[in-house]
């Protein structure tokens, strides 16, 4: 039997694997780091602030170009989305930071049926 117990580890896997194979996760989680970077970091596609959240400084240019074009055209290319999945699992912790601790529980518990 499945123990209905979920960990923050369990979490931290699902979140993870959500961030680097799913693209609707992904797009998602790349708008709401983004919405996190301040102004001035996002008209720059910099990180100049040490607040703990936003992109990290090498990934600020590239993310922040596919958050933007994300927005404008509601798409990204192949090659792009490649990209973003290889970068987004980093920014796991942020995610789970900002979403709903019992729903992200709830899709723990579902995938493990």
């Amino acid at each position: 039997m499945i123990s209905n117990r979920i960990t923050k580890g369990q979490v931290a896997e699902f979140v993870k694997a959500k961030l680097s194979t799913d693209e609707k996760w992904a797009k998602r989680a790349l708008l709401s780091i983004y919405a996190y970077q301040t102004a001035d970091e996002q008209s720059m596609r910099t990180t100049n602030r040490w607040n703990g959240v936003g992109f990290s400084g090498c990934d600020a240019d590239i993310l922040s170009s596919f958050a933007e074009q994300l927005q404008r055209r509601g798409t990204l290319s192949h090659k792009q989305m490649a990209i973003v999945f290889k970068k987004m699992k980093k920014y796991s912790r942020q995610i789970i930071q900002i979403s709903d601790a019992e729903k992200l529980e709830s899709l723990v518990r579902a995938s493990r049926k």
